[in-house]
């Protein structure tokens, strides 16, 4: 279960991530476009789970490799932007949230 804490810090997370991903699509994902879906942050704060909704994107797998290939500098501009709300800046990891596609799935089936 959740403390009040946690879940502010993964709000914010959530939303200083998702500007990042916004900002730096041209040059750092390569112009795909990619949305924030969710973040869970562990009790002790120090490592947070993001998850991704990627589209366009053929080989989810691989950009999800390559986005946590670059996972120091998204971690940097992270704490350049939560410094003065956070202490310690959480190591970061991201999953892909296959949420859209299992609900697409169902919709099929039901049809």
């Amino acid at each position: 279960m959740s403390s009040t804490r946690q879940n502010k810090i993964e709000r914010l997370l959530q939303r200083d991530l998702g500007d990042i991903f916004q900002k730096g699509t041209s040059t750092l994902f390569k112009g795909k476009m990619i949305t924030v879906t969710a973040v869970r942050i562990s009790p002790d704060l120090s490592v947070a789970r993001i998850y991704l909704s990627l589209f366009p994107v053929d080989d989810k797998k691989e950009f999800i490799d390559y986005i946590n290939s670059v996972e120091g500098q998204i971690r940097f501009d992270l704490g350049k932007r939560v410094r003065h709300q956070l202490r310690k800046i959480p190591e970061l990891s991201f999953f892909v949230d296959d949420s859209l596609d299992y609900i697409d799935n169902i919709d099929k089936l039901l049809k």
